[in-house]
């Protein structure tokens, strides 16, 4: 398909020839076989203008004039057609007429006007070569039977007519098929093109969603402990003279916090990087975003849920609400949790959403209203799962920076993420008290 619309750029546009010629080379063509014909019809005019009575001279310059109409054969081929069955009587334009008839085959106009001038062509020179058999005939120059002049005047009509409307027909349908093919390769390329550009904008698309998912399950994972670190440490800085013994469990804490968010980023950064090596080896194939993305998901739920080496983990689920709000409560915000309704497993994707949206309201709460009591909600319904995270006012209005947690914006729309793409509702803003409240519904099926 490329080589063919190659060859067709490449092609001179038309109009490129002279007057109607597309080509320079078919003007010459065409002159080349107007003069071929008209020196054949002027020396066929000398007997003509003997036969007829007139001046040597007005036969050889009528018999010039009617072959050089063979010019025109690409602009009127019907013109020539008629010209050379005009003078077919005076036994002259025989090249015209055959390259006429050809020409008329490989037009492009309707099959009955082809048919019917060929049909005019065949019966005239019938008619001439039926004329000329029976005056040889009569002349005594061939002494046959009357059955030859028949067959001899069929046979010259149709090998005069049939062999140039054969190929003329061929000629036209081989270069219509030749024609469609290259439209039909031109308009596959373009599909092509139109494909593969749609095809690379949904790899970025794709490329992009995959960037903010992983970022999400870093942020979602990584920054709840760091936060709980943070916390901790302002805690030791402030009892570290005061109450020894609550220091060393505070720093006891920050370690094990420490020690746990080590792993998960090392459990992250390792699948990351095994992905690449991976790539590497498979003769450098670029090993798609979107594995990779729950690949750093799956391992990140692994290294939370203590199961670095374990394959078969699934994350964190809505059983470790327990462990989750026990480690806030360590970190000295008061935490109160109320279950509604029966509680059940639910599919995976939905628990680890839920674990999610309460670990972040957490975590913001750490940021931004440090020591308020919070309350923690969650009600198991009949079709969808609630939850619903409210902190009260800090105590202080310092407190709530008194930790200095860096805050990137990105909580809130994360989790809202998330929950919509379970086909579920986020909603959060402030209370009428001066708190916060996280509120989520997620779909249990």
């Amino acid at each position: 398909m490329t080589t063919t619309g190659e060859d067709h750029a490449e092609a001179p546009p038309p109009g490129a020839g002279p007057w109607w010629w597309g080509r320079l080379r078919s003007a010459v063509l065409d002159v080349g076989l107007g003069v071929a014909s008209a020196l054949e019809c002027g020396a066929e005019g000398v007997r003509f203008a003997r036969d007829a009575g007139v001046p040597v001279a007005s036969g050889v310059v009528f018999g010039v004039l009617a072959g050089s109409v063979l010019v025109l054969r690409r602009r009127w081929p019907i013109a020539v057609v008629l010209v050379s069955i005009a003078v077919m009587p005076a036994q002259m334009g025989f090249l015209m007429g055959i390259v006429g008839l050809y020409t008329l085959a490989a037009s492009e106009l309707p099959r009955r006007i082809i048919a019917s001038l060929a049909g005019m062509s065949f019966v005239g020179m019938l008619i001439v070569a039926f004329v000329w058999a029976r005056q040889g005939a009569a002349n005594g120059d061939v002494t046959v039977g009357d059955w030859v002049v028949p067959f001899a005047s069929l046979t010259t009509a149709l090998g005069m007519t049939a062999p140039p409307l054969l190929l003329g027909l061929y000629v036209g349908a081989r270069r219509r098929l030749m024609e469609s093919l290259r439209e039909r390769a031109d308009s596959l390329e373009r599909e092509l093109q139109l494909l593969a550009e749609r095809a690379e904008e949904r790899a970025e698309w794709a490329r992009n969603e995959e960037r903010t998912r992983i970022a999400r399950e870093m942020h979602d994972v990584v920054a709840h402990r760091v936060s709980l670190m943070v916390v901790h440490a302002a805690a030791l800085q402030a009892v570290a003279r005061k109450d020894p013994e609550k220091a060393v469990r505070n720093a006891a804490l920050v370690g094990d916090m420490g020690r746990q968010a080590l792993t998960e980023l090392r459990e992250m950064l390792g699948v990351l990087r095994s992905g690449g090596v991976r790539a590497e080896r498979a003769q450098r194939a670029v090993v798609p975003l979107a594995a990779v993305g729950v690949a750093a998901a799956a391992a990140a739920d692994r290294g939370l849920s203590g199961g670095g080496d374990d394959g078969a983990a699934e994350g964190p689920c809505l059983s470790e609400l327990d462990e989750l709000i026990g480690q806030s409560a360590a970190a000295g915000m008061v935490v109160d949790l109320s279950v509604e309704g029966e509680s059940r497993s639910y599919a995976p994707e939905v628990e680890q959403t839920a674990f999610r949206v309460v670990q972040e309201a957490l975590t913001n709460v750490h940021k931004h209203a440090a020591g308020a009591k919070t309350h923690v909600r969650l009600a198991h319904r009949v079709s969808e799962i609630a939850m619903q995270v409210e902190n009260e006012p800090p105590p202080e209005v310092g407190s709530a920076s008194s930790a200095r947690l860096p805050s990137g914006g990105n909580g809130l729309v994360g989790m809202k993420e998330r929950v919509a793409a379970l086909g579920g509702v986020f909603v959060s803003g402030p209370t009428d008290a001066g708190g916060f409240r996280v509120s989520a519904v997620i779909p249990a099926a």
